[in-house]
């Protein structure tokens, strides 16, 4: 499986590329939900759409949640034909809504979850980058890990709720967000190494905070996957729940965790623990830049 799902570093052949891409296999489309469940709560869907390519769906779902939940906003990922893959327009879209966020003083916590059962990124989306010259694959790479980099610099608490598959840029993906939930079924892992890549927008500097040194180096060599379980145990994540028949426990968790955040004190935690970590970010990011300039 590993092998059809795609990482953020930059492939060394594009014949090889080309066959991880036709490897991976689509998902059938589920309808679409007119309503986010939470807690005990059915929650309200009105939200906004900042993707202006996604034609017969939103890419990303962004919710501006209400009452018990007021504060609380839930980014969903949602290309189900494509397993969340990171595409030129998520991204695109991702930015633009980070962007409305860090600026908007009546957001207390944001949380990332997929709105596609059983997956909650796949990571880049191959079947995209094996059509782009060298130079666009350099471009795509940057835009990713700035994109997620953002995400990492928002100024309120941000919870990945884990429902399923989280590989390859799916896990720097939640690797960026302040606090992991995952259902143990959910099976996480940097697999770029599969594909002679390296893992590009973050998780060779993020990876190794989490969990230390020496076993991130081990997760990454091996390109080893692992679930829910596991994950808590290494403390990759926070939380670990039991999937429920709806597939969202994780998120379910992550709202409770949300409405637990104390909104007049995250935000000057947020920055002390910015501060501290700013120049070691600096010199990483310097770092794994230098593979994609052969």
């Amino acid at each position: 499986m590993a092998a059809a799902l795609g990482g953020l570093g930059l492939l060394q052949g594009r014949v090889r590329l080309a066959a991880a891409a036709a490897a991976t296999s689509s998902l059938s489309r589920p309808g679409r939900r007119a309503l986010v469940r939470g807690g005990a709560a059915t929650l309200p869907a009105a939200g906004r759409s900042y993707g202006s390519e996604a034609k017969e769906e939103e890419e990303l779902r962004v919710r501006y949640l209400d009452d018990e939940h007021k504060g609380i906003v839930v980014l969903g990922l949602n290309r189900s034909h494509a397993k969340n893959a990171l595409n030129k327009n998520l991204l695109k879209m991702m930015s633009k809504a980070v962007d409305a966020l860090k600026s908007d003083k009546k957001v207390r916590t944001v949380i990332f979850r997929s709105e596609v059962p059983g997956i909650f990124c796949a990571g880049a989306d191959l079947k995209e980058r094996a059509k782009m010259h060298s130079s666009e694959v350099s471009s795509f790479v940057s835009k990713a890990r700035a994109t997620i980099n953002e995400m990492a610099n928002l100024p309120v608490p941000t919870i990945a709720a884990i429902d399923g598959t989280a590989l390859g840029g799916g896990l720097e993906l939640a690797l960026a967000c302040d606090i992991r939930v995952a259902a143990s079924s959910a099976k996480m892992g940097l697999v770029e190494t599969k594909l002679a890549i390296i893992p590009g927008a973050g998780g060779t500097q993020r990876l190794p905070r989490t969990i230390g040194v020496s076993l991130a180096k081990e997760l990454i060599f091996s390109a080893r996957i692992v679930d829910g379980e596991e994950a808590k145990s290494i403390g990759l994540i926070s939380h670990v729940v039991e999937q429920n028949e709806a597939g969202d426990a994780a998120y379910r968790r992550a709202l409770a965790l949300a409405r637990e955040f104390l909104p007049q004190s995250c935000s000057f935690t947020l920055e002390a623990v910015l501060k501290c970590a700013e120049s070691s970010e600096v010199l990483a990011t310097h770092a794994s830049t230098m593979p994609y300039h052969h």
